[in-house]
C-alpha cells in the first residue's frame, strides 16, 4: 500500500487525527493562552493562486477545501491563503508564478499550458480520453502521475491531482447540428485540443476567457461555445442566447485539475506537513467531483424548465472527430520523443481501461442510464 494511501486513510479517522496530533507536539493543556491542537512546530504560511474567479463556486472552492484542511490537520501551523484567478496574477499565469515563486502553489488545469509543453495536456485530459474515475487510477496506480511530474520538473513544480469535473457538456449552440457539415464556418469558443478538432472539422475557433464569452455570444461574434457542465454553464448564463445543449463534451470526458506547488517550498515542508497537502489534496479533489455530481442533475433539470433543448452529437460528428483527435496526437507523438513516451503509456493505460469499463459498466450503464427529454 502506498504511504500516501495509508496516510489517507488513518487522518480521516479519530485515532488517525489524534495520532497526527500528537506527532506534531500538539498541546492540550487548559490555562490562559493555550490552544487546543495547537501545534509546537515550525509555522508555515503559503499562499495559493487559482485560474478561476470566486463565481464559479464548485472549481474555486476546491483550493479553499484543501487550506482548512491543511490548517485543522496542523493544528493552524500551516496555513494557506487562498487568491482567486487575478487576485495576484491572471488565471492563466498561475504557473508562471509558481514557477518563479511568487506563490507557493496554484490551482490549475494543466492544459491552459501545453504551449510551454504539449505533454501537459496528459494531465488535464485528451480528446475521447480517460474518464475521471480512469485518469485519477492512471495517475495514481498506473504510473501516470511520475510521468507527469517529470514533465513538470523542467518547471520547477510539483504536481498534485486536485479535483476532476467529470464528463463534460458539448456546449451551447444558436443552432442544431445535425453532421459534420454543419460544422463548416461555425464560430465557436473552443480551447485546447478540442479546438485543434473543430478547427480540421471546418469550424473557426476562437479562444475567449470565461467572461468574455456572454457577450460575444450576445453579440454574434460566435456561434457556438463549450464551458463544463450544467451547474457552471446556468451560472454563467449561456442558455439565455443559445437554446441548444449538445453532449457529450468528447473533448473533455474527465478533465482533471492539479495543484502545482513550488519545489523549492516543498522541499522546505516537514515530512509531515507534506503528507498533511498530500492528503488534503487528495480530498479537495474528491469533494469538487461529488460536489459536480450532486449540483449537476438539478441544474440541468433548471435549465430544461427554462426552454433549453437537449441534443445528443450525431454518430458522424462522433466518428469524424475521434479520427482527426487520433490523428493529432500521434502527429505530435512522432514529432516529440518526450511525448511519445508519454502518450504510449497512457494509450495502453486507456485501451485496458476501456475494455474493463466496456463490459459490466457499460451494461449497467446502458441499461439503466436515461438522458432526459426535453
Amino acid at each position: 500500500m502506498r504511504r500516501r494511501h495509508f496516510v489517507h486513510k488513518a487522518l480521516t479517522t479519530a485515532a488517525g487525527a489524534a495520532a497526527l496530533g500528537a506527532a506534531l507536539g500538539c498541546r492540550d493543556e487548559k490555562g490562559p493562552g493555550a490552544t487546543a491542537g495547537a501545534v509546537q512546530g515550525p509555522k508555515v504560511r503559503w499562499r495559493l493562486a487559482s485560474s478561476f474567479p470566486r463565481g464559479l463556486d464548485t472549481i474555486f472552492a476546491a483550493s479553499d477545501v484543501l487550506a482548512r484542511r491543511v490548517e485543522a490537520l496542523t493544528g493552524g501551523a500551516f496555513t494557506i491563503k487562498v487568491h482567486a484567478a487575478g487576485e495576484i496574477v491572471p488565471g492563466l499565469e498561475v504557473l508562471d508564478a509558481a514557477q518563479q515563486g511568487s506563490v507557493d502553489v496554484a490551482h490549475t488545469a494543466s492544459y491552459y499550458f501545453t504551449g510551454k509543453n504539449p505533454a501537459l495536456a496528459f494531465d488535464t485530459c485528451v480528446p475521447f480520453g480517460l474518464s475521471a474515475r480512469q485518469h485519477l487510477a492512471w495517475l495514481n496506480e498506473g504510473g501516470g502521475l511520475d510521468l507527469i511530474r517529470s514533465v513538470y520538473s523542467d518547471f520547477n513544480v510539483v504536481n498534485f491531482p486536485g479535483g476532476n469535473t467529470g464528463a463534460q457538456m458539448g456546449g451551447w449552440f444558436k443552432r442544431e447540428i445535425g453532421g459534420a457539415s454543419d460544422l463548416t464556418g461555425l464560430k465557436m469558443r473552443i480551447p485546447g485540443l478540442g479546438g485543434q478538432v473543430m478547427s480540421r472539422l471546418g469550424a473557426t475557433v476562437q479562444v475567449l476567457a470565461g467572461g468574455d464569452i456572454f457577450p460575444a455570444l450576445e453579440r454574434g461574434a460566435i456561434d457556438a461555445t463549450e464551458w463544463v457542465g450544467p451547474y457552471d454553464d446556468e451560472k454563467l448564463g449561456f442558455h439565455k442566447i443559445a437554446k441548444f445543449y449538445y453532449y457529450p463534451g468528447w473533448w473533455e470526458p474527465g478533465p482533471a485539475l492539479t495543484f502545482l506547488v513550488n519545489k523549492r517550498a516543498w522541499e522546505k515542508l516537514p515530512k509531515l506537513y507534506q503528507e498533511v497537502f498530500e492528503t488534503a489534496s487528495s480530498e479537495a479533489g474528491l469533494t469538487m467531483q461529488t460536489r459536480y455530481d450532486q449540483k449537476n442533475p438539478a441544474a440541468l433539470g433548471r435549465l430544461l424548465a427554462a426552454g433549453v433543448k437537449l441534443r445528443p452529437f450525431g454518430e458522424e460528428i462522433l466518428t469524424a472527430a475521434h479520427r482527426v483527435s487520433e490523428e493529432l496526437l500521434r502527429e505530435q507523438a512522432a514529432r516529440d520523443a518526450a511525448y511519445r513516451k508519454l502518450f504510449e503509456h497512457w494509450d495502453k493505460a486507456r485501451q485496458g481501461m476501456f475494455a474493463w469499463f466496456g463490459t459490466a459498466e457499460r451494461a449497467y450503464a446502458d441499461f439503466m442510464f436515461k438522458p432526459p427529454h426535453d
